[in-house]
């Protein structure tokens, strides 16, 4: 394992949250004293981590066919900077497959598919499909996290039906498939791993299930600055009974 794989950003520009609306939009004010609107790539709640007044980091396209030029890419919460691009892990992991840094997956696939069709009625996609020569193919589910209670992140941050399902689904794949649930901590300050009960009850249940037969849980701790995202390791699982 490599802890020194990085994914580079590019150049950055900064900025103050002013506000977040309609979900898919922040305004920020720019060094510059300018006040850009800003896609905001995360449909979820943000809680915890859309603090009114801190800094930002954006980044730009030069495509003139976007509505809106800048990206929200991270939020820094007291001294941590936190991801806010829920976009951005998929493409991470999809680098860090294609590099093998993750020793227990490394030795079983040699081939990574993305947004593979599978479950009942194939209606679903998993995030990645790994297959190799007379192995189990991996079904690979990645989740954005955020959510940190101190030092242990926490998924989800609200009730997710559709997490929900796709926990299910990698029930229904064991054990003629080897499930993984891999959970992208997109802050460098937590080092426990926990699903968040109090957000949504059901989604800690269908976990503890997935653990039972055999769903692999990979806590994933990644350090966001603006340079890049920098992989830590494995979080410790802290799962109690429920």
């Amino acid at each position: 394992m490599s802890i020194e794989f990085v994914y580079p950003y590019p150049p950055l520009t900064a900025g103050i949250l002013v506000k977040r609306y309609k979900r898919f939009l922040a305004d920020i004010e720019l060094e510059n004293g300018e006040i850009i609107t800003a896609h905001c790539p995360n449909t979820g709640p943000m809680t915890g981590v859309c603090h009114i007044g801190a800094k930002v980091y954006l980044s730009n396209s030069n495509n003139p066919k976007r509505k809106l030029a800048y990206t929200w890419e991270m939020i820094q919460i007291d001294e941590t900077w936190v991801g806010v691009n829920t976009a951005l892990p998929n493409r991470v992991i999809k680098q860090a497959l294609t590099e093998k840094i993750f020793p227990n997956l490394d030795s079983y696939y040699d081939t990574i598919k993305p947004e593979v069709p599978y479950g009942k009625n194939k209606k679903s996609r998993i995030d990645f499909l790994l297959t190799g020569t007379d192995q189990k193919p991996i079904y690979l589910e990645v989740k954005n996290t955020t959510l940190a209670l101190e030092n242990q992140a926490q998924f989800p941050d609200t009730v997710t039906t559709r997490g929900q399902k796709h926990l299910q689904e990698l029930i229904d794949l064991c054990p003629d498939a080897h499930a993984v649930m891999l959970y992208f901590i997109n802050r460098g300050d937590c080092t426990e791993f926990a699903p968040g009960d109090d957000y949504d009850s059901v989604y800690g249940q269908l976990l503890r299930q997935a653990i039972a037969v055999g769903v692999e849980v990979m806590p994933c701790r990644f350090e966001v600055s603006p340079d890049g995202v920098k992989f830590l390791g494995m979080a410790e699982l802290a799962i109690a009974n429920f």
